[in-house]
């Protein structure tokens, strides 16, 4: 099954280095019956659109309890993976899947990492996710804008060069 793994920069040095990494509780998000069920209309590929954008708002979350990457940019970071140990959790959320085990990089099909331009508004965001969650409306038009930035793709192979460049 096809995966996105939500992550921070620190994660992605980690799998570079190590080859592999374990998402944080196993949780990663795809295009589930439950997902496909929730939209009336979409192709595999929007309703990927969908799980990506579910992950990298999970990345916001985990770079507001990073604090020890603080020497690495705030960017939210996904990964797309295809992965066989696959648990749906619809009881958690339409998207959300958990894995049983670490992911290799040779699992790992793509990156998508946020462009600096986006890192104050990653900031701000990451410091109010939690409230936009409760439903703060200010905070949540924050995480907005940082998720009205792109995110860029990057091939696996280009991952050492990308973290080289930070």
């Amino acid at each position: 099954m096809r995966i996105y793994i939500p992550v921070t920069l620190a994660m992605l040095q980690q799998l570079v280095s190590d080859g592999s990494l374990r998402p944080v509780s196993g949780t990663a998000f795809a295009v589930t019956p439950k997902l496909r069920e929730a939209y009336a209309e979409g192709d595999d590929d929007e309703l990927g659109e969908v799980a990506l954008r579910e992950a990298a708002r999970a990345s916001l979350r985990l770079i507001a309890g990073a604090a020890d990457d603080a020497a690495l940019p705030p960017r939210r970071a996904v990964l797309v993976a295809d992965v066989a140990d696959v648990t749906l959790r619809p009881d958690l959320d339409d998207a959300v899947v958990r894995i049983g085990a670490a992911v290799t990089i040779d699992d790992v099909v793509a990156a998508f990492v946020d462009n600096a331009a986006a890192e104050a508004q990653v900031t701000a965001a990451a410091e109010v996710i939690d409230a936009a969650d409760l439903g703060d409306e200010d905070a949540e038009l924050t995480v907005g804008d940082a998720e009205d930035h792109d995110l860029a793709w990057y091939g696996t192979q280009e991952l050492p060069f990308l973290l080289e460049l930070l």
